[in-house]
């Protein structure tokens, strides 16, 4: 009698499993036409490590130049940067020369960047690398260097040129709602109608959420990742306050994520100063989970070895990569711990427990197996591996059991549950 019962709730859960394939499969808003960013951009970015420093004679080796940024590339081909994915080397403000060219187009700084954007191009794109270029929706970029309005043709047209192969445009000195959401899509237009291939980041939502809420099916239409949040600080206290935001709107934001657009949440600092241990372990496990673009803004000339092996952690690149283009979310918080999921290829989801406890030491959660993936995550059984912060394997669980777990006080326990 009692292999007779388990014979139809067998066959229950696999349809339950195959109904989750499908709905997990279906496709979410239009994307940008451009057949870029089909998983989350992967790169460094100069802004939060060396900011706007232009004093190439005080500090030669910090300064925003075509020096740092060709050191840059060197490493990523060198130190196996570019092996794990990051393929983006990324200029952000203050690249500029003060004033536009005689033809009304945008100029590097001759004297910081004297080979030109096209020289460091083709240097970058002989590391097989790309080139990431910044520029701004407004009268002026953020630090007050030449904005586009005004100009998005012919700068998009100077970026095709000088062979670049990402645009950062940000909304500083925009005079309108109706200017910046009309900035952000003609630039789009014309970047595609270039016929080169120029991912396109865009901050559109981020100025436009303390006038309303943005429209993210439509910001989608137009750009391959959107910022929504403040820029990242090299704090715990800035790390926080994007989970926390995050977790707050995703009624909003995830669902409208997927392969060729993404919400991003700001450059990765680890290997920086001002997180511990495990409070990088929790950027690099979180940003796996929100399906975010992994654009590291450190030192690569001087990043520990611990750093190093996080950033370039292989299993957790391949969360964040994967290729169903789900968007995780927080599955619920409760005594400063929460919990994060998100659906993989394959059936398989990750599965992030965070300590937000900042006294004490470590603490142990209990979670129920059956309350995660939506119920579907172990149905009947699943292999459990935890990936950070030190990958081991934890073993079959049935639907029915609980997982215990240690976190130590602002870290993260990632886990990936792979149905058998």
């Amino acid at each position: 009698m009692k292999l007779k019962s388990q014979v139809p709730q067998s066959g229950f859960l696999l349809a339950l499993r195959f109904l989750a394939l499908v709905l997990w499969s279906f496709p979410g808003a239009r994307t940008l036409d451009n057949g870029l960013a089909m998983t989350p951009t992967m790169g460094w970015l100069h802004w939060e490590r060396f900011m706007c420093n232009t004093d190439c004679q005080e500090e030669p080796d910090s300064c925003i130049s075509e020096k740092l940024f060709m050191q840059m590339a060197e490493l990523m081909e060198s130190d196996g940067w570019k092996d794990v994915g990051y393929e983006y080397l990324c200029i952000d403000d203050c690249w500029m020369a003060p004033k536009r060219d005689s033809k009304g187009r945008l100029q590097a700084d001759p004297k910081r960047f004297p080979s030109g954007i096209r020289g460091l191009a083709d240097y970058v794109h002989s590391k097989g690398l790309k080139l990431g270029i910044y520029a701004d929706v407004g009268n002026k970029t953020c630090a007050g260097f030449p904005g586009s309005f005004g100009h998005y043709d012919i700068d998009a047209k100077t970026f095709a040129d000088w062979g670049v192969d990402l645009l950062k445009f940000d909304g500083c000195y925009c005079d309108s709602m109706e200017h910046l959401e009309k900035g952000y899509k003609h630039m789009s237009l014309a970047l595609n109608r270039t016929g080169r291939s120029i991912v396109y980041s865009c901050e559109w939502p981020l100025y436009m959420w303390p006038f309303r809420k943005p429209n993210y099916t439509e910001i989608r239409q137009y750009c391959n990742h959107w910022r929504n949040f403040e820029d990242v600080y090299d704090s715990w206290q800035s790390v926080k306050s994007i989970l926390a935001w995050t977790s707050s709107n995703q009624k909003s934001i995830v669902d409208v994520a997927g392969p060729g657009g993404w919400n991003d949440p700001d450059m990765l600092v680890i290997g920086n100063f001002g997180l511990s241990w495990d409070q990088q372990v929790t950027q690099m496990a979180l940003w796996a989970i929100m399906a975010a673009p992994l654009l590291m803004s450190n030192d690569l000339r001087h990043i520990s070895p611990q750093a190093k092996a996080l950033l370039q952690n292989k299993d957790v690149i391949a969360i964040n990569q994967d290729p169903l283009g789900k968007q995780g979310y927080r599955l619920r918080k409760e005594d400063n711990i929460e919990v994060w999921e998100r659906p993989l290829s394959d059936l398989a989801w990750a599965v992030a427990m965070v300590n937000l406890q900042e006294i004490g030491g470590p603490r142990f959660h209990t979670i129920s197996i059956a309350s995660l993936g939506q119920g579907l995550a172990c149905i009947p059984d699943c292999m459990i591996t935890q990936l950070l912060p030190e990958k081991k394997e934890l073993g079959f669980y049935q639907w029915t059991s609980d997982l215990k777990t240690k976190i130590n006080p602002t870290g993260t326990v990632l886990l990936q549950l792979a149905a058998t």
